[in-house]
């Protein structure tokens, strides 16, 4: 499950990618619709304006011939190049201020900071196709610069004028072909496309971020279910290997009353079942609450008193040094004890020595058989779930791999510590630490 958890995680993350790209996709082609749309409207709104104003300025339609004059005597060298480009500089700065006035106005409630401006790209004298400017004159230019401009208007035309001499006789004609251009550029183009798509950008970021948390959710949801079940998984497991030890125990104990009395019979047999419903009662936790039992000194002998009464053939051994009451979930403690001895007989232990005391704030249990023992490259391993040392020498029963699993549990309940030392084929000892205030 967790497995097909990544994959689904893989394939939503590049899914998301995918929406987040055609998303980023579409904003782009919607922001330069936009900007297209701006800019056809101010192009539309300027682009008479300026016609009007090259006309008037310019040599297009001029009624006196003062720059077609200036022209001719710049060609004829009779004016310097200094002369001839200041010529245009100061028509530039003389209608600097209406053209930028005109622009301000007419785009003043859309509030767009627009840069315009028309120059002569090139001015050719026909006769003898001399090239008059060698880089772009200006002729009228706004206050704001235009640095880049993103619509253009070119214009080609023909202006001729026809001198006359002083004896009457027919004198030159003065053709010129001037190729013009009008820029415009709108300074504050992105912060408009932005104001008036923030709407929909909002909707964008809105949908992603809606699909995002609800997968979010999903996930944690599932995760929770997921938790669920392995926590079910694991009361399962432990309740199923529990059972075991009290029905076997029950088992021999009938056994037992069966060739005959025995006054050690029935308290054991009222220990077990004592047990079996403790066990049916954390199956329904939630319903019923669970008294927790603090351990008793003599309970310790019990635990011993039942492993030896289950496994008659190995021989247990109980030293204690505990003469108080301990705040330790008694049924906790009995399950510690067993699994590690159970653990002993299933590994061929003909002996098991149980040595419990309670030092200074802390109980220590101390469990050593001579059985056959666990390698070294085994020890790592021994207290994970369902892991079972691979031996030809597993005695009488057969197991799942969780006691010692479960013993690992409770330690680490408690904070506590727990070591473990091995010979193959000569014994196990487990050393358990557990911290207790008094």
């Amino acid at each position: 499950m967790i497995s097909k958890s990544k994959y689904l995680i893989a394939l939503f993350a590049a899914l998301f990618l995918l929406l987040l790209g055609i998303q980023a996709y579409f904003m782009y082609k919607t922001y330069q619709v936009k900007e297209r749309e701006i800019y056809r409207t101010v192009h539309e709104g300027l682009t008479h304006y300026t016609d009007r104003l090259e006309d008037l300025g310019g040599i297009k339609s001029r009624t006196d011939d003062s720059i077609q004059k200036v022209l001719i005597n710049y060609h004829d060298k009779k004016i310097s190049k200094e002369d001839f480009l200041a010529y245009f500089e100061k028509n530039r700065k003389a209608n600097e201020k209406s053209l930028s006035d005109y622009v301000d106005s007419r785009f003043k409630k859309e509030g767009y900071k627009i840069a315009t401006k028309t120059e002569y790209l090139s001015i050719v004298y026909i006769p003898d196709s001399t090239q008059l400017i060698d880089q772009p004159i200006i002729l009228y230019e706004t206050k704001n610069k235009v640095t880049n401009p993103k619509i253009s208007n070119t214009g080609n035309w023909e202006t001729t004028s026809k001198s006359t001499s002083t004896d009457g006789k027919p004198g030159k004609n003065d053709s010129f072909i001037v190729k013009s251009n009008t820029g415009f550029e709108i300074l504050n183009i992105k912060s408009i496309v932005f104001k008036e798509l923030s709407l929909l950008t909002i909707s964008c970021i809105a949908i992603l971020a809606s699909v995002l948390l609800i997968y979010i959710f999903t996930v944690k949801n599932l995760a929770q279910q997921q938790k669920q079940v392995e926590v079910l998984h694991t009361v399962v497991d432990n309740i199923s290997h529990e059972f075991k030890t009290p029905i076997a125990t029950l088992k021999i104990a009938s056994k037992t009353l069966k060739k005959g009395w025995n006054p050690e019979t029935l308290p054991l047999i009222d220990r077990q079942i004592n047990r079996l419903e403790k066990l049916m009662l954390q199956l329904h936790k939630d319903e019923t609450s669970v008294e927790i039992l603090s351990i008793q000194p003599g309970d310790w002998n019990f635990f011993v008193q039942d492993l030896s009464f289950t496994y008659p053939e190995t021989d247990f051994e109980l030293n204690k040094e505990v003469s108080e009451e301990l705040l330790f979930d008694k049924n906790l403690m009995e399950t510690l004890i067993k699994n590690l001895c159970e653990n002993s007989v299933k590994y061929g232990a003909s002996q098991v020595k149980v040595n419990i005391n309670n030092g200074f704030q802390h109980l220590k249990i101390e469990i050593s058989d001579d059985g056959c023992g666990i390698e070294k490259k085994e020890l790592n391993h021994i207290f994970e779930k369902f892991y079972r040392v691979q031996s030809d020498n597993i005695h009488n029963t057969k197991g799942l791999g969780l006691g010692l699993y479960f013993v690992k549990e409770i330690v680490t309940k408690y904070k506590g510590t727990i070591d473990v030392s091995s010979r193959p084929k000569a014994g196990t000892t487990f050393k358990i630490s557990l911290p207790y205030e008094n």
